[in-house]
């Protein structure tokens, strides 16, 4: 082996050592990493330091919410480190054009997807500032406002990344036009949902929480308005996901937002009774409901007892009234209460309610002998 060999091998090492990577030299690219991994073992205390900082600066402050949007952007924050090692390694090696155009446009794409992606994390929280405007805005209408900023940001970052890296995000979109026309063709009913769900909201039919009634779809408490469907709990807690659409165009009973819960009963007396007595029962229970504050006064709202019929088998009482509470649970208790009241009014005044009756009467036949006349009351005859 000659001496020349030898120097030979040297000289195509050092030319290896020199343009190892993209004419980059392997001195460099290992000093580069070393930058990178300084920046990967100082990442705790880095992202410690920062977020420290914003905690005392939060809690500065007498709103909660910068505490929940400090909270909310740790994940960003921690990436910070990564994206401060990948810059200052790139920076420190000496590429050609076109490697420093591929690494300027990998940084600039890592600075943007942490902004992005702190303001889309961000606001969530912020969407919590929105609560204020509850007497102009539904708790639906503020979900939905929050999804969409959330929404906005994704969109906006993910446009400002392609723009970074030189896709034309317009064309992007006027091609997926016909995309989009052929997908709204087949997801006509989705799209009828989202904008029956807006209406809803705009509307105020319903809020969570309610009590509702949709004749032959649904009835019971509102749980959550979506973008398509709205999850209503009934009664045997079975949850019921109702297509936007449905209560958008059908008619919605809000139970929830009645003033005042109605009691209408016809209350039937026996034949039998004198006037005096129906006046008896009539001016008891007008008295019960004016001296009970369970029930709503005539001047507030239609409310009466009176003798409204000869019907076939009675003489008809109408109670129409109203109870201030629109609980159920209260309103039956009330009905009960009322109904025992009005057993005591009739009994005291001496006569009785009717109830379905029929008299029979056969005449004699000759040659037989004579049949009092049979009275049917019900299933019995007597």
């Amino acid at each position: 082996m000659k001496i020349d060999d030898w120097q030979d091998f040297l000289a195509l090492v050092k030319d290896v050592w020199n343009n190892g990577l993209f004419g980059v030299d392997v001195g460099q690219i290992i000093i580069a990493v070393g930058i990178f991994l300084v920046f990967m073992v100082l990442r705790n205390l880095m992202t410690r330091l920062i977020l420290n900082r914003l905690v005392g600066w939060a809690k500065r402050t007498n709103t909660r919410v910068d505490d929940a949007v400090v909270d909310a952007v740790e994940g960003p924050v921690r990436f910070i480190p990564v994206v401060l090692g990948i810059f200052f390694a790139t920076a420190y090696l000496e590429l050609d054009a076109e490697s420093a155009a591929l690494a300027s446009k990998l940084n600039r794409s890592l600075i943007a997807f942490v902004i992005f992606w702190a303001l889309f994390r961000a606001s969530a929280p912020v969407g919590e500032l929105l609560q204020r405007a509850d007497r102009f805005l539904t708790e639906a209408m503020i979900l939905w406002l929050s999804k969409a900023i959330r929404m906005a940001f994704a969109i906006i970052g993910a446009a400002a990344i392609l723009e970074i890296w030189g896709i034309e995000v317009g064309p992007l979109i006027a091609g997926l036009g016909l995309f989009g026309v052929a997908v709204a063709l087949g997801a006509q009913d989705l799209f009828k949902n989202l904008i029956s769900g807006l209406f809803v909201i705009g509307e105020r039919r319903f809020h969570p929480g309610d009590w509702i009634l949709v004749d032959g779809v649904v009835e019971g408490t509102v749980e959550q308005i979506g973008f398509r469907t709205t999850t209503v709990r009934r009664f045997d807690k079975a949850p019921v996901f109702v297509p936007n659409a449905k209560l958008s165009d059908q008619a919605v009973t809000n139970f929830s937002r009645m003033t005042f819960r109605r009691i209408k009963w016809v209350i039937g007396l026996e034949y039998r009774s004198t006037a005096e007595q129906l006046q008896n029962v009539r001016d008891g229970i007008e008295k019960y409901l004016s001296e009970n504050e369970d029930f709503v006064r005539p001047e507030e709202t239609a409310t009466f007892v009176r003798l409204d019929s000869f019907n076939a088998n009675s003489i008809d009482i109408l109670l129409y009234c109203f109870t201030r509470t629109t609980n159920w649970l209260e309103w039956l208790e009330i009905k009960e209460k009322l109904l025992l009241q009005i057993k005591h009014i009739v009994e005291d005044a001496g006569t009785g309610f009717a109830f379905p009756s029929r008299s029979l009467y056969l005449e004699t036949m000759p040659g037989e002998i004579e049949l009092a006349p049979i009275h049917v009351t019900g299933d019995k005859q007597e």
